[in-house]
């Protein structure tokens, strides 16, 4: 997929105050107000870098496809899913032929077409756009439109993965409105971006910034009416206050609940809770870049002397699962690589073998440079603070020093023109969670060549051309089987390369009002159907 890296802090929560009785005004029937420890990135998809732009883009956004709880496609712009029996594939597939829905309008009333499509890949081939993950749209080589209801893609090869890379809620992308933002395509600073105008069952009213992000029934969605009438998203960074909030019933809806948090949070009477796997890899993320985490061999070592069963029970309580692989195993084709490995002793005899000798300030040094890792992580992120120590104890036993740095939710998350701490790599290692998938393991956009920042969100900056080559084989093939050898030999590459410590693939756990209805979230969507949900 590419729903990259689309980045989240990594684990969640810690202990909190005593019971609040509910509020008695808190409650308004059809409107929801939900949260999820998030601050917004961006409400444009295609600048968007945190996790919660995929919600917001199922309830606002206008794309081909949503999925159901199998990652299986459904049309929502489109009228089929392109395949070589409909003639939606071409021969020699590379070419993709979407059918668009008639009498389909933007939630401004105005109606949709095929200009509106061409347009966007428009926008999202101007290289003066800051485009969180471009690999896909270099891959195009044109956008036609036979009519208003038929668009073609032609790209340089065939491209497997299409129907989770173009314009679907598990994307970086969203098709924009050419009657607002064209005829010209550079729109870093459209004020669009702030309140974008979409197909989606609700739409935008308002951005208070730093507070909430308002949304109601969209009149115009061709679907009809959904059953809530207002959605507040609010935006409370704050995992204690996310709990008061629940608990005194401002809060109808509380997503990305981890942790020690989750069974406190489950214990409040007349609040319901919905566990689901998802596609977020919580780890270490070395920047491969910087001398002194430059070599595999020490990021192998450290792997070794990390005590990822202890951090996994111990930051979040065991809610999710540990795994090997950068793919998360909800995803086709991901291969299991093992259960992790802690190792200390084998990690110091590694590091001796590389030449990494340990000092008299216990700290390891190899030609002239000290085994001194500079480690970036949110502020007021509780969990990352306790991985963090955690890491800094079982590393010193190596001889390896850390020094832990703190940034601000919005500087640690902002995309690279804006400074972002993990877009501009000022770390040698950064602690969040990195969305991969869910539906396809290829990994461009977030582990390939091309898509180290600003071009994407390949946060370790690594580049191996085998794995790139590898990933273009699963990309260039519509056959399973040829896709399933390729993952594994990448993921295989991938894991022995290191640039990543997985600790584990994260659960998400949602606890709400009891009097919430039509809530059946899944692995690839928050919501399910968003049509059904009421209060």
């Amino acid at each position: 997929m590419i729903r990259r890296t689309i980045a989240f802090a990594a684990l969640v929560a810690l202990l909190f105050g005593p019971a609040i009785m509910p509020r008695a005004d808190a409650y308004e029937a059809h409107v929801l107000s939900y949260s999820d420890g998030l601050d917004i990135s961006s409400l444009n998809p295609f600048f968007a870098t945190s996790g919660n732009a995929i919600a917001l883009q199922e309830l606002t956004g206008a794309e081909f496809v949503r999925f159901d709880e199998h990652g299986n496609p459904i049309p929502e712009l489109i009228t089929e899913i392109p395949t070589v029996a409909n003639h939606g594939i071409s021969r020699d597939g590379k070419s993709i032929t979407f059918h668009l829905r008639h009498n389909v309008k933007w939630s401004d009333g105005q109606p949709f077409d095929s200009s509106d499509v061409i347009y966007s890949v428009a926008v999202a081939k101007n290289p003066q756009n800051n485009i969180f993950v471009r690999d896909m749209w270099d891959r195009l080589v044109s956008a036609t439109a036979p009519d208003k209801y038929t668009v073609v893609f032609r790209s340089k090869e065939p491209y497997a993965t299409f129907i989770a890379d173009y314009f679907s809620t598990q994307s970086s992308s969203a098709i924009l409105p050419k009657h607002i933002l064209g005829p010209g395509t550079s729109i870093n600073q459209a004020p669009y971006n702030g309140l974008p105008v979409g197909i989606g069952p609700f739409r935008y009213t308002a951005y208070n910034r730093g507070n909430d992000v308002e949304m109601e029934a969209n009149p115009y969605y061709w679907r009809g009416m959904p059953k809530l009438h207002k959605v507040i998203y609010k935006i409370i960074t704050d995992d204690n206050t996310r709990l008061t909030q629940l608990q005194s019933g401002e809060l109808d809806l509380s997503d990305l609940i981890n942790g020690t948090q989750v069974a406190s949070a489950k214990a409040i009477p007349g609040k319901k809770s919905a566990t689901r796997p998802s596609q977020y890899m919580s780890g270490l993320f070395f920047n491969t870049s910087h001398k002194v985490v430059s070599d595999p061999v020490v990021r192998r070592a450290l792997r070794l002397a990390t005590d990822r069963a202890t951090a996994f029970n111990k930051v979040v309580l065991g809610n999710g699962v540990m795994t090997e692989s950068v793919v998360p195993q909800i995803a086709r084709d991901w291969l299991d690589l093992g259960a992790p490995k802690y190792d200390p002793p084998a990690a110091a005899k590694m590091l001796d073998e590389d030449g990494w000798k340990l000092g008299p300030d216990k700290i390891r040094h190899k030609n002239g440079v000290a085994l001194n890792i500079d480690m970036a992580i949110p502020s007021g992120y509780q969990p990352s603070s306790t991985l963090a120590a955690i890491l800094k104890e079982d590393w010193a036993e190596v001889g390896a020093g850390v020094t832990i740095h703190m940034w601000s939710t919005p500087q640690f998350f902002a995309i690279y023109a804006n400074g972002g701490i993990i877009q501009t790599g000022k770390f040698d290692l950064v602690l969040y969670s990195q969305s991969l998938g869910p539906v396809f393991p290829n990994i461009n956009g977030v582990y390939d060549c091309e898509s180290i920042p600003p071009n994407g969100a390949n946060s370790s900056r690594e580049c191996n051309h085998k794995v790139d080559a590898l990933n273009n084989q699963y990309l260039h093939s519509y056959d399973p089987a040829v896709q399933k050898k390729t993952a594994a030999e990448f993921q295989r590459l991938i894991d022995n390369d290191a640039p990543t410590i997985i600790i584990y693939e994260r659960a998400f756990t949602s606890v709400y009002d009891g009097r919430i209805t039509g809530y059946h979230p899944h692995a690839f969507s928050m919501w399910g159907d968003p049509m059904e949900l009421d209060i």
